[in-house]
C-alpha cells in the first residue's frame, strides 16, 4: 500500500473495531436482559426456575445454530446490512417478549431471539479477519471482544435499575436503546477493505471478489473448518467454557439473591464485576497470546482454565465469605473464563484464514450454545433439585474438562495460511 493508503486503511480499520464493538455491545443490550428480569417475572408469573431454563436453553440452541448458519452467510454477504438488521429484529423480538404474559409465548418470543441475535456475531467475524492481519488478530480480537462484558455488564446494572419499575421495562427501554444504535451502526460501518477503495489484506483484489459460490469453497470449507481436529477440539471446549461463562450470566443474579441473600440490585452489581474483570481478562489473555506464545490461542486458554477452576473451587469452598471477598472471587473467575472465550473464535478464524473465518467462528458457536442444554434447563434442573452448592460443583467440572481439550491442541500452529 501506499502512504496514502495506509493512513486511510489504519482510520477504517479503527473505526470498523469500534463500530462493531459498539453494536455487539448492544446485541448483549437484548440478550442478558432476562437473566436480571427472571426473579421478578417468575414471581409476577409463577414460572418455575426449571421453566426459565426452557426459555435459556431453547434460545441459547437456536442462537448456536442460527450462529453457524448465518456464519455460512455472512462471508457471502455485506457484513453492514446483515448485523443492522439483526439488531434492529432483536429489538423487535424484545418489545414481543415484553408484551406477552403467556409462558408459551413469552417462550416463542425468546426463542425467535436467539435466531436473530445469531446475525451479530458472524459479520463481525467477517469484518475483523478483512481488516486485521492474522499476526494481529489474537490482540485486537481480543480488544474488540471487550464489547461482550461491555454490553453484559452495562445491561445488568441498568436493568438491575429498572426492573423495580416492572420486569417489563427490562426489555422495552433495551430495545429502544438498540433501535437507535442500528441507525448509528449503518452510519458507520462499511464492508471489506476494497468497498472503501483499498486493496484487500495479504490477498489480491480479485480473489477476494471472487464468487464463494464453487464446488472449491466447499471443498475449502470441508479442509479447514469441518474436518479440521482442531476446529473441533475448540469447538468441545467452548461447550464448556460457556457452561462457566452463562452459569454466572444467566443465574448469577437468582443464585446471588437466592443463597447469598443479596438483594437484586447488589446481585447485578457484582455479576457486573465478573463481566468488568472479564474485559481485562480478555485483552490480556490476547496480549499474552500473541507475546508469551506466538499466537497459539489454545496455550493462553489451558492456563486461563487452569486459574478460573481455582476461583470457582474456592468460590463454592470457602463457607462464608464476605461480600467484598465473594465479589473478588468472581471477578477472578470472570477474568480468567473470557480469555477463552475470546480466543476461541480467534484461533478457530485463524486455523480457518479469512475466507473461512465466520463459518469456523459459527461453527464452534454452535458448541458453545449446546451448553445451554446444561447452563440453562441443566443448571435450573439442579438448582431446584440438588441446591446452589451442585450448580457450583457442576461449573467446576465444566473448567476441569475444557481444560483437557485444550491441552490437547497445545502443539497446534497458530494460523492456516501457510496450508
Amino acid at each position: 500500500m501506499t502512504a496514502e493508503q495506509q493512513k486511510k486503511f489504519k482510520y477504517w480499520q479503527r473505526r470498523t473495531i469500534i463500530a462493531t464493538m459498539f453494536g455487539y455491545a448492544l446485541f448483549y443490550f437484548v440478550r442478558k436482559n432476562l437473566s436480571v428480569a427472571m426473579p421478578a417475572l417468575s414471581e409476577d408469573l409463577g414460572i418455575s426456575k426449571a421453566d426459565l431454563g426452557i426459555f435459556l436453553t431453547l434460545h441459547g440452541l437456536l442462537y448456536g445454530l442460527s450462529r453457524f448458519v448465518n456464519g455460512y452467510w455472512a462471508d457471502r454477504m455485506n457484513a453492514r446490512i446483515f448485523m443492522t438488521a439483526g439488531l434492529v429484529l432483536s429489538a423487535i423480538m424484545n418489545i414481543a417478549f415484553g408484551c406477552q404474559s403467556l409462558p408459551v409465548l413469552l417462550g416463542a418470543a425468546w426463542v425467535l431471539n436467539g435466531w436473530v441475535q445469531g446475525m451479530g456475531f458472524p459479520p463481525c467475524a467477517r469484518l475483523l479477519t478483512h481488516w486485521i492481519p492474522p499476526e494481529q488478530l489474537a490482540t485486537k480480537m481480543s480488544f474488540w471482544n471487550t464489547s461482550h462484558s461491555i454490553g453484559a455488564s452495562l445491561v445488568v446494572v441498568f436493568c438491575g435499575a429498572l426492573v423495580g419499575f416492572g420486569w417489563r421495562w427490562c426489555f422495552f427501554v433495551p430495545a429502544g436503546i438498540a433501535l437507535v444504535g442500528a441507525g448509528i451502526l449503518w452510519l458507520a460501518l462499511r464492508d471489506t477493505p476494497s468497498s472503501v477503495g483499498l486493496p484487500e489484506l495479504g490477498e489480491v483484489e480479485a480473489r477476494t471478489k471472487q464468487k464463494e459460490n464453487t464446488a472449491e469453497f466447499r471443498a475449502f470449507l470441508r479442509k479447514h473448518v469441518f474436518r479440521n481436529p482442531s476446529i473441533w477440539f475448540l469447538s468441545f471446549a467452548n461447550f464448556f467454557v460457556y457452561i462457566v461463562r452463562y452459569a454466572v450470566l444467566d443465574w448469577g443474579p437468582t443464585l446471588l439473591k437466592e443463597s447469598k441473600g443479596l438483594s437484586i440490585v447488589h446481585a447485578s452489581w457484582m455479576v457486573a464485576a465478573f463481566e468488568i474483570a472479564g474485559v481485562v481478562g480478555m485483552v490480556a489473555a490476547g496480549w499474552a497470546t500473541d507475546r508469551f506464545f506466538g499466537g497459539r490461542g489454545p496455550r493462553t486458554c489451558a492456563v486461563c482454565m487452569t486459574m478460573t477452576a481455582l476461583f470457582v473451587f474456592l468460590f463454592w469452598w470457602l463457607p462464608s465469605p464476605s461480600i467484598w471477598l465473594a465479589t473478588a472471587l468472581l471477578m477472578g473467575a470472570g477474568f480468567f473464563i473470557y480469555g477463552p472465550q475470546a480466543l476461541i473464535g480467534i484461533s478457530a478464524a485463524n486455523l480457518a484464514t479469512k475466507r473461512a473465518a465466520a463459518t469456523a467462528s459459527g461453527f464452534t458457536g454452535i458448541f458453545g450454545y449446546l451448553s445451554t442444554i446444561v447452563s440453562g434447563w441443566g443448571l435450573g434442573w439442579i438448582a431446584h433439585h440438588r441446591g446452589w452448592d451442585a450448580v457450583l460443583m457442576t461449573m467446576l467440572g465444566a473448567a476441569a474438562i475444557g481444560l483437557l481439550m485444550f491441552i490437547c491442541i497445545w502443539r497446534e500452529k497458530p494460523h492456516g495460511y501457510e496450508t
